[in-house]
C-alpha cells in the first residue's frame, strides 16, 4: 500500500475541497451486515411468504400493509443494534478541522458519521433512527426499536410512524438531492469513494465527475467495483485501516495556518 498512499498524500497535501463517498463497507468494520439498500440482510432471499424482500420493504407495501413492512425493520434494526461507529468514523469527523470543506455523502443508513461528529453530512437514503408520523410534523430520534410495537403509530394523531429512510422504489429526499447538487456544482479537489459497491448512479457519479474535471479521485476498497478503473489510486485495504494510515501521516498532508 505504501507507493499508493504516497500518491494519496501527495493528493492530500494540495487539496482544499475533500468529498467522502461512503457505503457499507466502512460500517462492516463496526459488525454492521453490509447490505444493498436497507433491504440488504436479505439480498438473494424472500420474506416468510415468499415475497420478495425488495417487495416486503417497499413503499407501496407500506402504504397499503405497514405491519409487514415494520416487521422487516425490526428484524434489520435488531441485527445491527449494539454497533457504534469504528475509527474510520472517527477520522471522516476529524477530517473537517483540516480542509476549508469537507463534505461525507453516504448511502448507509446507521447514522453513524453523525454520531462519530462528523457536521457535514448527506445521508442520502436517511438514517434507521429518524422516526416520523406519515400524516403530521411529529417526528423523534430513537437509540434503538426495542421498545417500539411491531407497527408503531403517531402519539399526536394516530397515524402509523416510519422510519426516516428510503424504501424500494421511494424517490430520494429532494432537500438532500438538491444539497447534493449545489455541493457537486462547486467542485471538490479530491474525492474519495470508501466501502462502496458503487451500484447507484447517484453514488458514482461525484468520482466520474471529478474524473472528468481532472480532479484526483481515490478509492478504498479490498475488492474492485464499477469504479475501480477509473479512479487514479486504489488502496485495496479496509475503511479502518486506510484512514488510520492517512491520519497518521497527516504531518505530511496537513495544511498549517
Amino acid at each position: 500500500m505504501e507507493p499508493e498512499l504516497a500518491r494519496v498524500i501527495g493528493h492530500l497535501s494540495r487539496a482544499r475541497s475533500v468529498l467522502f463517498v461512503t457505503g457499507a463497507g466502512i460500517s462492516a468494520e463496526s459488525g454492521i451486515p453490509t447490505y444493498r439498500g436497507i433491504g440488504g440482510l436479505y439480498e438473494g432471499k424472500t420474506a416468510e411468504d415468499g415475497v420478495p424482500i425488495e417487495v416486503a420493504l417497499s413503499g407501496s407495501m407500506f402504504r397499503h400493509q405497514p405491519e409487514r413492512t415494520w416487521k422487516h425493520l425490526h428484524d434489520i434494526e435488531r441485527a445491527c443494534r449494539g454497533a457504534v461507529f469504528n475509527r474510520a468514523h472517527e477520522i471522516l469527523a476529524q477530517l473537517e478541522g483540516c480542509f476549508e470543506r469537507c463534505w461525507v455523502l453516504t448511502q448507509n443508513v446507521d447514522g453513524f458519521h453523525r454520531t462519530a461528529g462528523s457536521k457535514n453530512v448527506i445521508d442520502i437514503h436517511g438514517d434507521i433512527h429518524e422516526l416520523r408520523c406519515t400524516r403530521c410534523d411529529f417526528a423523534e430520534r430513537v437509540a434503538d426499536y426495542a421498545h417500539l410495537p411491531p407497527c408503531p403509530s403517531c402519539p399526536r394523531c394516530g397515524a402509523v410512524v416510519r422510519p426516516d429512510v428510503v424504501l424500494f422504489e421511494e424517490l430520494l429526499p429532494p432537500t438532500k438531492v438538491a444539497l447534493m447538487e449545489q455541493e457537486l456544482m462547486r467542485g471538490f479537489d479530491l474525492v474519495f469513494s470508501i466501502g462502496t459497491s458503487s451500484l447507484f448512479p447517484y453514488i458514482t457519479a461525484p468520482v466520474l465527475q471529478a474524473a472528468r474535471r481532472q480532479r484526483p479521485t481515490v478509492e478504498i476498497n479490498p475488492g474492485r467495483t464499477s469504479l475501480s478503473e477509473y479512479v487514479d489510486v486504489r488502496l485495496e485495504v479496509g475503511a479502518v485501516a486506510a484512514c488510520e494510515a492517512l491520519w497518521a501521516a497527516r504531518g505530511q498532508w496537513e495544511r498549517r495556518g
